[in-house]
Parts: structure tokens; C-alpha cells; sequence
């Protein structure tokens, strides 16, 4: 459980911060970018929920789900693997979250017309935010692997940010009136 009594500690003002084991990095460590990356994807579904949450109650559930989830992911990515973890001591995130954003997915889509084009961020205000939200995930999901690259992480991380940027892109369609209001790309249309 998280108890935060005082919120500065001062311990930071050196340049590095502590990982879940104690450790301390450097506050541009890219571990720290990357679970610093999936904070500001949180905070970007925050901002588009507060927009969408009265009219859209079954996205605003979803994305409830998604931003704890998210708090998993950054706990998850703050803990670095260590040989022969035990499975359940640490916070990872699990297999069942991804399948789950599959299966929300797969069931607002299932209500989508098909894309004939790539579609411009934009539409309703909250749509909007939805796509920022996404392309904030797709950056961090680039910092996810490249860190992956150099230490070991959790192997449902990456999945489960790809599928998210995926679930931010149908429900932007869905909530833009099942994709009537998208707004088309024109290859070369100011040419």
C-alpha cells in the first residue's frame, strides 16, 4: 500500500530518483523515461475522460479500467526483472490485461465501418484528446522498447501499450459517432 505523509523529500534534487527496490537512477535513465512516458499517457486519458465521461459511460468505464492498469504498467516498468522472481511478489502487468483491451477492441469495432483512409487527429474535442492520448502511448511504447532492448521487462509491457494505443484509436472512432464524424485523410490534396 502507498502512504505519502510529506510530498518533496529533497532526495531528488541530485539528478536521480529511486526505483521500487531502492535503487537510484538517473532522473534521465530510460527506465525512468519509460515509466515516465506511461505516467503522461495516464494523464492524457485523464484529460479526454473528463471530456467524454457524461456522454460515453462504457468508454469512461474502459478508460477507468486502462488508467489504473497504466499505474500497474509504470510499477511494473519501475521494478527492474531480477533472476527467479517469484511469480505474484512483484506488480507485473498480466497477460489477462492485454486480452482484455483485445476484447473491447474487438467489440467496439465490431459496431465500425471499415477505414477506406487514414483518419486526421480531430473530430469532437474529446476525440481529439483520445487521439493525443494515442500518439503520447505510441511514444512511450518507442521508449518501452528501446529499453527493452538494453534490460529485461516484464514480456506483456510492450503488448500491453500496443494494444492500448490500438483501443485509443477505436474508441476515437467509435466516440466520433461510430466513425461518421472521422475526418479522412486526402492523399495530396493541397498539392
Amino acid at each position: 500500500m502507498v502512504k505519502l505523509n510529506k510530498i518533496y523529500t529533497k532526495t531528488g534534487d541530485d539528478g536521480t530518483t529511486g526505483l521500487v527496490s531502492g535503487q537510484r537512477v538517473a532522473k534521465d535513465d530510460l527506465r525512468v523515461e519509460a515509466f515516465g512516458s506511461v505516467d503522461e499517457v495516464n494523464a492524457a486519458i485523464g484529460l479526454a475522460r473528463s471530456r467524454l465521461k457524461q456522454n460515453n459511460p462504457q468508454i469512461d468505464e474502459m478508460l477507468s479500467r486502462i488508467q489504473n492498469d497504466l499505474f500497474d504498467l509504470g510499477a511494473d516498468l519501475a521494478t527492474p526483472a531480477i533472476k527467479d522472481e517469484a511469480e505474484g511478489k512483484v506488480l507485473r502487468i498480466q497477460p489477462q490485461q492485454v486480452a482484455r483491451i483485445e476484447q473491447e477492441i474487438d467489440q467496439l469495432n465490431g459496431e465500425l465501418e471499415p477505414l477506406t483512409s487514414f483518419i486526421l487527429p480531430g473530430g469532437k474535442q474529446g476525440v481529439a484528446e483520445l487521439h493525443l492520448a494515442r500518439t503520447v502511448c505510441r511514444r512511450a511504447e518507442r521508449v518501452m522498447v528501446s529499453l527493452a532492448k538494453s534490460e529485461n521487462i516484464n514480456n506483456d509491457a510492450c503488448p500491453y501499450i500496443n494494444r492500448l494505443s490500438d483501443f485509443l484509436f477505436v474508441a476515437s472512432r467509435y466516440i466520433n459517432d461510430c466513425g461518421a464524424a472521422d475526418i479522412l485523410w486526402t492523399p495530396g490534396k493541397n498539392r
